[in-house]
C-alpha cells in the first residue's frame, strides 16, 4: 500500500470516527434534553397522564370549546414528545385523587369543578369571582391581597401552576391552566410549551404559580403573553382576613 492509498484510508477512517462521535454526542444531548423534559412534566416513557377539560365536555359527544380544543392539542403535543400517553376526561367525571399520574387541568372554576377543587385544596390564596350576574368583578382573580379584573379582548389574566403533593414525591405534578376566558387557557398552554425549558432551569421539580397577562387577544389571539409575577407564595398562603384588595389592575 503506497502513501496515497494509506492517506485515503486513514482519512476515511478518521471521517467515520468523527461522524460516529458526533452522532453519539447528539444522541446523548437529545436524550438528556428529553429526560429533563420528562422529569419536569412527570412523564417518563410510556407513562399515563390525565387531561381534564371543562364544561362542554360533559355532553354525549365530548364537545369542547374551540380555544379549549386548541389548548388540548398544545398539551397533547407536549405529552407525545415525552413518549407518554393521555386520557381525556370531562371535569365532572374525573373523580380520583392526584399524585399517581401527571394531570393537566384546563379551564376556570366556573366551568371546571376539578379546577375549583384544586384551587381550594392547593391554592388557598386564590379566589376567582364566578358570579353569573354581570359586574366589573365578574371573572376577576384575587391573589393574596391583589385583584386582577378582566377586560375581554384587551387584558385578560391566567394562572399557570405546577403543583405537587407529598405522596407523589414531586414526580407526578398537577398542571393548572386557569384563565379568565377560553382564549387565555390556550395562551397559557402555549406559554408553557414555549417556555418549559426556561421554567425547568428556574424551578426544577419545585412547585410554582405564575400570573400571566394575555394582551389584546382580539388582535393577537393567544400569542402575546406577559409574565406579570411569580405568585407562588401568595397563592399557597391563606388569604388574609379581612382582605379587601388594595389595587385593581386594568389593561391599557
Amino acid at each position: 500500500m503506497n502513501d496515497d492509498v494509506r492517506n485515503i484510508v486513514l482519512g476515511v477512517v478518521a471521517a467515520g470516527i468523527s461522524a460516529a462521535l458526533g452522532w453519539l454526542a447528539r444522541t446523548y444531548l437529545w436524550k438528556r434534553k428529553l429526560r429533563r423534559k420528562q422529569a419536569f412534566f412527570g412523564l417518563p416513557d410510556n407513562s399515563e397522564s390525565l387531561l381534564v377539560v371543562n364544561r362542554g365536555a360533559g355532553g354525549p359527544d365530548l364537545a369542547v370549546m374551540r380555544y379549549d380544543v386548541f389548548a388540548l392539542l398544545e398539551l397533547a403535543a407536549l405529552i407525545k414528545d415525552c413518549n407518554a400517553h393521555a386520557q381525556i376526561l370531562p371535569h365532572d367525571a374525573a373523580r380520583q385523587g392526584f399524585g399517581e399520574r401527571t394531570e393537566f387541568c384546563v379551564g376556570g372554576p366556573a366551568s371546571n369543578r376539578r379546577m375549583a377543587a384544586h384551587l381550594t385544596s392547593l391554592l388557598p390564596g386564590v379566589r376567582v369571582n364566578v358570579d353569573a350576574e354581570p359586574s366589573p368583578d365578574r371573572g376577576a382573580f384575587q391573589v393574596g391581597s391583589e385583584r386582577y379584573r378582566v377586560e375581554v379582548g384587551r387584558a385578560e389574566y391566567a394562572l399557570l401552576a405546577r403543583l405537587t403533593v407529598a405522596q407523589s414525591h414531586g414526580t407526578r405534578p398537577v398542571f393548572l391552566f386557569c384563565g379568565q376566558t377560553a382564549i387565555t387557557n390556550q395562551a397559557t398552554t402555549r406559554y408553557l410549551g414555549r417556555n418549559h425549558e426556561r421554567l425547568t432551569r428556574k424551578y426544577g421539580s419545585s412547585a410554582f404559580v405564575l400570573l400571566l397577562k394575555v394582551v389584546n387577544s382580539q388582535a393577537y389571539g393567544p400569542d402575546v403573553v406577559e409574565l406579570v409575577a411569580d405568585v407562588t407564595r401568595e397563592a399557597q398562603a391563606p388569604l388574609p382576613t379581612p382582605a379587601p384588595p388594595r389595587n385593581s389592575h386594568r389593561g391599557s
